[in-house]
């Protein structure tokens, strides 16, 4: 395809976007702030005006720096957005393998209840067609539940977002894909909140570094650094890896490692065959 005919087709699916968006009337977004549910918001926002609700959910996995940053974009696209504050969900508590399933079933359940209090028609969520080539048992429970996924049924994929989002003067155009801090725990670990918290600091930390794509895989007592490969010579390098290793031990890890396969989203999450279970501490459940 050229490169004229793939920005037609592409314009093309936008504007079904647009149409299906401003059928819905009256709807509650789940907003993460992050590149899809940001594209999402954008596209709603244009299509329906005040009909649309934005809300995003403050649970004590989300990482606090993407909360500041939804609220800004929120704003900054004058949307009627909501924080809703969720406790943490007590069936969460251990991290099953099925963790992104009940996350999503019990997160959008609350979604699905706001709406009906307030009379909004629907729930949209941010799945696009991308969505469909992972290990995302997420999408499970948003398919039980009848939330609506716009992108999704317009066939957009990440490779649209970004180009529209760029071309719409979105932040979020480049941002990396991000998933919820439980997904820095291997299945089976018992969630407390000062490892959330200590997860959540260092991720942040090293984004300060300049490390954009950054996961912390924490195992016990001994943190698991995921980089882009093409970034693990920057933090291999003698200063950065001395202060690396500094701060993580200082916040109690006592093994600092870097994960040699390099960071990629979903590499973990290969689907399940009749015999295996999801892989630990994937990236499986995209954020809400």
């Amino acid at each position: 395809m050229t490169d004229d005919a793939g920005r037609a087709a592409r314009d093309s699916r936008h504007r079904r976007l647009l149409a299906d968006l401003a059928g819905l009337k009256s709807a509650v977004l789940a907003f993460s702030g992050g590149l899809d549910s940001s594209f999402l918001l954008h596209a709603a926002c244009q299509a329906m005006g005040e009909g649309l609700t934005a809300v995003t959910l403050d649970t004590p996995y989300a990482p606090r720096a993407e909360l500041a940053e939804a609220a800004e974009l929120a704003r900054s696209l004058g949307a009627r957005h909501v924080v809703l504050p969720v406790p943490f969900p007590e069936v969460l508590r251990n991290n099953p393998p099925e963790r992104c399933y009940l996350c999503k079933k019990a997160l959008f359940a609350k979604l699905l209840e706001l709406a009906t209090n307030q009379g909004i028609a629907h729930v949209l969520d941010g799945a696009n067609l991308d969505d469909l080539d992972d290990y995302r048992p997420g999408m499970r429970a948003l398919a039980e539940l009848g939330i609506v996924s716009p992108l999704l049924a317009a066939g957009i994929g990440k490779a649209d977002i970004r180009a529209l989002s760029r071309q719409a003067g979105l932040p979020t155009w480049n941002k990396p894909s991000g998933a919820c801090l439980l997904t820095r725990l291997p299945h089976g670990t018992r969630v407390a909140a000062e490892d959330l918290t200590r997860i959540d600091a260092t991720e942040t930390w090293l984004r300060s570094l300049g490390f954009p794509a950054v996961r912390l895989r924490s195992h016990g007592d001994l943190a698991r650094l995921e980089v882009p490969r093409d970034q693990a010579p920057a933090v291999l390098e003698a200063d950065a890896r001395h202060g690396i290793d500094a701060k993580l031990k200082a916040l109690g890890y006592r093994h600092v490692t870097l994960d040699l396969a390099g960071y990629r989203m979903g590499s973990l999450n290969e689907k399940p065959d009749a015999t295996s279970a999801p892989s630990p501490s994937g990236d499986a459940c995209a954020k809400p």
